[in-house]
């Protein structure tokens, strides 16, 4: 689809129910939460399917917008998810009922019938907004917000490489609107809890670093996990990577089914490309994969893999 069929299609249809990815972000829940209050503003009945996996900070995209199920007759779309894998355990049995999905992942996998994806944006937001304008919305404070949320976090607040002419015209969008965005840079962005830092410190000690400096892995053990907001460890996939000398790194943490894998590179260093090596994928800048196996060995497949893509 191109943005101007998406819009169309969702003018032609209604009862929607939006569905965001496990772990989520601020890209999937920024981007959905938009998406729905544009969808309101229209006239169209549509509600986010509650994702109880969200941060404190992250839970307010989706305050007064969820359902706690799909409606029967619903129409299911899912936004910034790039395959059935990356959907919460519980959904899973409703990949064959989802209609539409708005994605940017280079490596997403073909999974709906209908599908608007875009691997040059750097983050769904964008793709979210310019549906949102060929649909004729207004932009409000209440969509500009959670778009903003949305193109920032994906793109560090506008440092990583992905950021592009249109990402800085989507986020000048937003601010026209008078949405009171600095809150949020400084939440998402100038705000560091003392147990984030003393879990840096704790990285610092234990990551292994390789290639002469160039990767890094660090597996993060579970108890260690107890002592720190699910916000500072979604943050903390980035943190190796800022480290002086190191191009690309993978933190590993323990799930239910084993590991995931978060793994994080600078342009000429493909973090999907090690991902896709587990089953995963993602962007070249950032990217994951769900690995079943223990901590120790999913801590030497990926010093291997982070190995083979430094060494070319």
């Amino acid at each position: 689809m191109t943005r101007n069929d998406c819009a169309a299609w969702l003018l032609e249809h209604d009862n929607y129910c939006i569905l965001t990815h496990v772990r989520p972000d601020g890209d999937t829940m920024g981007s959905a939460a938009a998406l729905c209050v544009g969808l309101r503003q229209l006239g169209k009945n549509a509600h986010l399917l509650q994702n109880d996996g969200v941060s404190p900070f992250l839970d307010r995209c989706q305050l007064g917008l969820t359902n706690n199920w799909p409606e029967d007759g619903d129409t299911l779309v899912c936004v910034d998810v790039a395959s059935p894998g990356m959907l919460p355990e519980d959904w899973k049995c409703l990949q064959d009922r989802i209609d539409l999905r708005i994605d940017h992942h280079g490596t997403a996998t073909s999974f709906t019938p209908g599908e608007l994806v875009d691997s040059s944006a750097a983050a769904c937001g964008e793709i979210v907004y310019d549906v949102l304008m060929a649909m004729g919305c207004e932009m409000t404070k209440e969509i500009a917000w959670r778009l903003y949320i949305a193109i920032s976090t994906d793109t560090g607040c506008f440092r990583y490489a992905n950021t592009t002419a249109n990402t800085y015209r989507v986020a000048a969008a937003c601010a026209e609107t008078g949405a009171e965005l600095y809150p949020i840079t400084q939440e998402l962005f100038d705000t560091t809890s003392i147990s984030e830092l003393k879990l840096q410190n704790w990285m610092v000690d234990h990551a292994v670093f390789l290639c002469g400096g160039k990767a890094a892995v660090c597996a993060i053990p579970p108890e260690l996990e107890e002592s720190v907001s699910k916000e500072d460890l979604e943050g903390i996939s980035g943190f190796l990577r800022s480290i002086e000398g190191v191009k690309i790194s993978a933190t590993i943490r323990k799930t239910e089914t084993g590991c995931k894998m978060s793994v994080r590179a600078i342009p000429g260093f493909d973090a999907a490309a090690v991902c896709r090596k587990f089953g995963g994928g993602g962007h070249k800048g950032a990217a994951g994969a769900s690995l079943s196996m223990s901590m120790e060995e999913a801590a030497r497949a990926a010093a291997e893999a982070l190995t083979e893509v430094v060494a070319g």
